[in-house]
């Protein structure tokens, strides 16, 4: 005889795939109880063709930040719509996600299997939520900052509800001594890096393989510009720099006073204590 919980899983199943009682049994059988993997084993076999709510494409929703002694969690989940996003038991969810989310140390694989208030764990909930609101619901990344020698700053914009919005950024800085004018900084920097997208904090820490992707993409570009191959060469060099000038956060013109660059800042503040942008993160809802 099957267990509550055997039984209750076979429902979730069929709920997101469609495939019927005996193939759902087979499968949470053979997979150890694992929906995802569960859902996986249908599709392979051909059972469930398009996975249904599970294979729709989740792009909306909500970015959570936690915040308890100078230590940061950040948490993206998505659903399929902004109307689902604003739904109160999406809204409540996302919220008691984030703080297990700071429990589990942004360990996502840990956080699935984390037991929420009603005794169910977050993986469980998930595919409880997906029957309540009628989309696809997703935990799609999550990180955690210590406060190691750090401070750590948190910015979310247009928040809906405190630390809570569609975009958000942590930044955390190492300085030999803390005071009101460096935290200042830190919390317009997290701001600087919400308007400013870097994709690294210096230059070298840029992705190789993007660099060069951007650079084959300017070369395709000046191709039948009709130039002579040494000045193609030349204009291809500075549109590259100017791609790391822009993509690097200490190379960035500073957004509150664009006469200077970010690293013109902390070079100002380095005069009397060391400074130094440690780590950073920024989440935008589908991006």
């Amino acid at each position: 005889m099957s267990s509550p919980s055997h039984l209750n899983k076979i429902k979730k199943l069929r709920e997101l795939t469609g495939v019927g009682y005996g193939d759902c049994n087979i499968a949470i059988k053979e997979c150890g109880g694992d929906i995802e993997e569960s859902i996986k084993y249908l599709r392979i076999r051909g059972f469930a063709k398009a996975g249904k709510k599970m294979e729709r494409i989740a792009n909306d929703g909500l970015i959570c930040v936690h915040e308890e002694n100078n230590k940061l969690s950040i948490i993206e989940i998505n659903c399929e719509t902004d109307f689902a996003a604003k739904n109160l038991e999406f809204l409540n969810f996302s919220e008691n996600l984030s703080k297990l989310c700071f429990e589990v140390k942004g360990d996502l694989n840990n956080l699935k299997k984390k037991k929420m208030k009603d005794g169910n764990t977050v993986e469980d909930n998930v595919i409880n939520l997906i029957s309540k609101i009628g989309e696809k619901i997703t935990i799609r990344r999550c990180n955690f900052f210590d406060n190691n020698k750090c401070m750590n700053f948190p910015y979310v914009h247009a928040a809906i509800k405190k630390n809570i919005g569609k975009l958000g950024v942590v930044v955390s800085i190492e300085s030999t001594k803390f005071n009101q004018q460096i935290e200042d900084f830190g919390h317009k920097l997290a701001m600087h890096i919400a308007a400013s997208n870097p994709l690294a904090i210096e230059i070298n820490q840029l992705d190789k393989k993007m660099l060069e992707k951007e650079n084959e993409i300017i070369s395709e570009e000046l191709k039948n510009s009709g130039k002579s191959d040494n000045i193609i060469e030349k204009i291809s060099t500075g549109k590259l720099e100017k791609f790391k000038q822009e993509n690097a956060l200490i190379n960035q013109i500073w957004i509150m006073d664009p006469k200077k660059k970010v690293k013109d800042v902390i070079s100002e503040l380095g005069k009397e204590n060391s400074i130094a942008i440690k780590d950073f993160v920024r989440y935008k809802v589908g991006e």
